[in-house]
């Protein structure tokens, strides 16, 4: 799931930031609230499809945040992922056809819409936090407990919706529940040598500036620069 800035590297202070691991929580954290995380998440992909509806077609070959990638591109992986993480949801994460990238066709939007719904109905029928999700794009030797993976992917939402927005030149302001949700989950984000390699899902992380607001702060800590330039049209 790359998600690769095309912004300079410069380390950002964190208390710790690289030494968490992201995948193996503390045996005394307490139980996450599922149905609590679940809503947020949803509220994190109903945001990116309301911006993925102000798309048109004139949009799509615009650069993004994601360097490697045009709108289009991230459309398309976007689409991917969700699909990819309703599998895993339903226990069939394993199965690479359910993650590969296709082309979006005539209606980008609907597509994309499609594959926003069938993901919140996937993580809404998630049974336990502990639920195992399969995410091979992470890694096939072990599983995910649901509130886990639920985490990831609300992270890469709420950033990819700061995406969208900034490459349309649109306001995006999540509401003070989700940013308070995503921020730590952004900071246990290990940044590593990791984050270097090619394929990356993150890129190195940024400093922050002083007193910088809480979207702000995640989106530095996972290599975006809130200074990103809108493209000219």
């Amino acid at each position: 799931m790359p998600m690769n800035s095309a912004a300079p590297s410069t380390p950002r202070a964190a208390p710790d930031a690289g030494a968490v691991d992201a995948t193996a929580p503390p045996a005394t954290a307490p139980r996450p609230d599922l149905a609590h995380l679940t809503s947020l998440h949803a509220r994190a992909v109903r945001d990116s499809v309301t911006l993925v509806r102000r798309v048109t077609p004139d949009d799509l070959p615009r650069p993004t945040p994601c360097s490697a990638w045009t709108l289009a591109g991230l459309l398309a992986h976007m689409t991917a992922q969700h699909h990819g993480f309703a599998a895993a949801a339903r226990g069939d994460g394993r199965d690479p056809a359910h993650w590969a990238v296709h082309p979006l066709g005539a209606d980008p939007v609907a597509r994309y819409a499609a594959a926003a719904d069938e993901v919140m109905a996937a993580f809404a029928a998630v049974g336990t936090p502990d639920q195992p999700f399969t995410l091979p794009e992470f890694t096939t030797a072990r599983t995910f407990p649901a509130h886990r993976a639920i985490g990831f992917h609300l992270i890469d939402y709420l950033v990819h919706s700061w995406d969208v927005a900034r490459t349309l030149g649109l306001d995006y302001a999540p509401g003070p529940a989700l940013v308070e949700a995503a921020l730590p989950i952004a900071y246990a984000v290990p940044d590593d040598d990791s984050r270097r390699t090619p394929g990356s899902a993150f890129r190195p992380a940024l400093a922050a500036a002083a007193h910088a607001a809480p979207l702000e702060q995640i989106l530095t800590a996972l290599g975006r620069s809130p200074d990103w330039p809108t493209p000219l049209p």
